[in-house]
């Protein structure tokens, strides 16, 4: 891999395959490495080939390089101002809270008992003859 290519550096690269999951760009002769398709852009892409085409000049800012895997990690999203998000968006309403009612009988509760509760009953029933497989 290039020497001169850090995380964080921003080139000019070109489109020379794309994938579902995302698209090659050449950064030089030698090096490439994929904008992932949650990279291309801000907000939601369902089909990166309505944003990219092979032959596609883009800006593409350095995410992560893996020097033992060869794989260079890029982003065009990162290279663009995220768009402005309308006031009402921003405000997000608060839910409202659910209205839960809770009913507990305190005579012949059955369900959950404490370890400590139980532990005298399981040992006498550990003892007993009829429950022994033999």
């Amino acid at each position: 891999m290039s020497d001169k290519i850090e995380v964080g550096s921003v080139f000019k690269g070109k489109v020379t395959g794309i994938q579902p999951y995302g698209a090659f760009v050449s950064l030089d002769e030698n090096t490439q490495g994929l904008v992932h398709i949650s990279e291309v852009t801000h907000g939601y892409v369902k089909d990166i080939n309505e944003f990219l085409k092979v032959g596609d000049e883009v800006n593409v800012k350095v995410l992560s390089i893996d020097e033992n895997a060869g794989k260079i990690g890029l982003s065009i999203r990162a290279t663009e101002e995220a768009p402005a998000q309308p006031e009402a968006a921003k405000a997000k309403k608060p839910r409202p809270k659910r209205q839960t009612a809770a009913v507990v009988e305190t005579e012949n509760v059955q369900g959950f008992n404490t370890l400590k509760d139980k532990l005298q009953e399981w040992i006498d029933q550990s003892n007993r003859d009829d429950l022994i497989k033999k």
